[in-house]
């Protein structure tokens, strides 16, 4: 009986240390996996911020060509230069982001949007300005900037739900909730967003 007690009792403890190893081996399984996938996110949202700053970069030399035709709307500019001020002030770390950044984020890129198109249509009325070449040159690459964004923001959305998908379902829930990964919000398109931005003929 004594004997037979002492080998439950190491078939009890080998039983307990296979748990623990099978824990720790799915633990670091699952956390190494959440770690990539957030990175993948992350380097996605980078991409997004890379192409919205494009776009920003295109306006300075837009504000000169603008300039240049004095009698052209000087307000309609203004709401353009003002909305990428408030653009480019917004700065967002993915690895804590809410979806109240998110909308924070795209409701000011929205307005950058908005002015721009508003911009765009205005110059319809100026001949000179609509075929001057610094214009059609920015036109080109405004097209080519918001077909990228709508490539990237898809792009995104892909690692986000992969990611989102991998720390909600079980067990891998326990593990994430454990070790803080938190769920990432999606990048929402706006009305109209599916169509590819309008330029206008020479």
């Amino acid at each position: 009986m004594k004997n037979r007690g002492c080998l439950s009792a190491g078939t009890i403890g080998i039983a307990l240390l296979i748990i623990v190893a099978v824990l720790f081996f799915w633990g670091k399984s699952g956390y190494n996996n959440f770690v990539t996938k957030e990175q993948n996110v992350n380097t996605k949202w980078s991409n997004i911020e890379t192409v919205y700053q494009k776009r920003a970069n295109l306006i300075p030399n837009l504000e000169r060509t603008v300039k240049s035709y004095s009698k052209f709307e000087q307000e309609t500019l203004t709401k353009v230069v003002e909305a990428r001020s408030k653009a480019t002030s917004i700065n967002i770390d993915p690895t804590n982001m809410t979806e109240q950044d998110m909308a924070k984020f795209q409701a000011a890129q929205g307005e950058l949007s908005g002015a721009l198109s508003r911009l765009m249509a205005v110059v319809e009325s100026y001949p000179n300005l609509k075929a001057d070449q610094q214009y059609i040159n920015f036109q080109r690459e405004y097209t080519a900037i918001e077909n990228s964004i709508r490539t990237e923001t898809v792009y995104y959305n892909e690692a986000a739900q992969d990611y989102n998908t991998s720390i909600k379902t079980f067990p891998n829930n326990i593990l994430a909730n454990f070790t803080n990964f938190k769920e990432k919000p999606y990048f929402k398109a706006e009305a109209g967003a599916e169509k590819a931005p309008e330029v206008f003929s020479e």
